[in-house]
């Protein structure tokens, strides 16, 4: 049985966040979270949450051992992007790009 956490809307290029989600693909879930507690990025304290939330969401269902959970896939999608513009020299601008994020996990038995 399947547990999955979507959290959309994040202020993190998908770039950075694709290096935390890497770290914690296809481990057990206290190790996961045990790693991005010791992560020193800002996507790893705001995928630890969205993890919570996916343990949280499964715990709601009485046939899924939160025991036996890993985490079965995880991916960063690119949100929308914030364009601003910065002045430059001799009356130009320059582009800046705020990008953000999507992050979803599933998590499931062993």
């Amino acid at each position: 049985m399947e547990a999955k956490a979507v959290l959309r809307h994040i202020r993190v290029s998908p770039r950075k966040a694709r290096y935390v989600a890497d770290l914690v693909r296809g481990k057990q879930v206290e190790e996961a979270l045990n790693i991005l507690s010791f992560t020193t990025r800002k996507s790893a304290q705001i995928i630890g949450k969205l993890l919570k939330s996916a343990i949280a969401n499964a715990g709601q269902n009485e046939s899924i051992d939160a025991d036996t959970l890993f985490v079965k896939t995880i991916f960063v999608d690119g949100g929308p992007t914030m364009k601003r513009f910065r002045p430059r020299a001799m009356g130009r601008a320059g582009r800046i790009r705020k990008r953000t994020s999507h992050v979803t996990i599933v998590l499931d038995e062993m």
